[in-house]
């Protein structure tokens, strides 16, 4: 890891919510996702979130380190539907070793939409990629249907 990866790094992501972000697109096999309000879904927000993480850490790594989130916790405090501009802000609040600490608030132009924290683990990805080609080997192809 870089000497330059320390705390006070930021990143600021601007996203207009399309409607394929929404609740009902979540999980289209999801019958229960489908009937929803069409409103901007967790999910994708906890994507959005590490995205804007990730932007923050561009140059602060070495060649062959990438990062993958590893815990999450936010609060979703209010809907944000499609075609609203959102506004997320990230900041590298700690390091602790390999894993990175973020403070992080989205916002629109009506509400804050969430704020929390997200820990993202540094990894050298030659290294991680073969793990899980071990992990994964012998294993049957999955069917892609859910159980429930």
């Amino acid at each position: 890891m870089r000497p330059s990866l320390r705390p006070g790094l930021t990143a600021q992501l601007d996203y207009v919510v399309p409607a394929e972000r929404t609740v009902p697109h979540l999980l289209p096999e999801s019958a229960e996702f489908a009937v929803l309000p069409s409103v901007l879904a967790t999910g994708y927000l906890v994507g959005i979130v590490e995205w804007t993480c990730m932007k923050a850490l561009h140059g602060k790594l070495d060649d062959d380190e990438q990062t993958l989130g590893v815990h999450v916790d936010l609060s979703h405090e209010a809907p944000t539907p499609p075609g609203v501009l959102l506004t997320v802000r990230a900041e590298l609040s700690a390091v602790e070793g390999r894993r990175l600490i973020f403070t992080v608030e989205a916002r629109d132009d009506a509400a804050t939409v969430c704020r929390g924290t997200h820990h993202r683990a540094v990894i050298n990805g030659a290294r991680f990629r073969e793990r899980i080609a071990a992990r994964t080997a012998g294993l049957e192809p999955p069917s892609g249907v859910a159980r429930t």
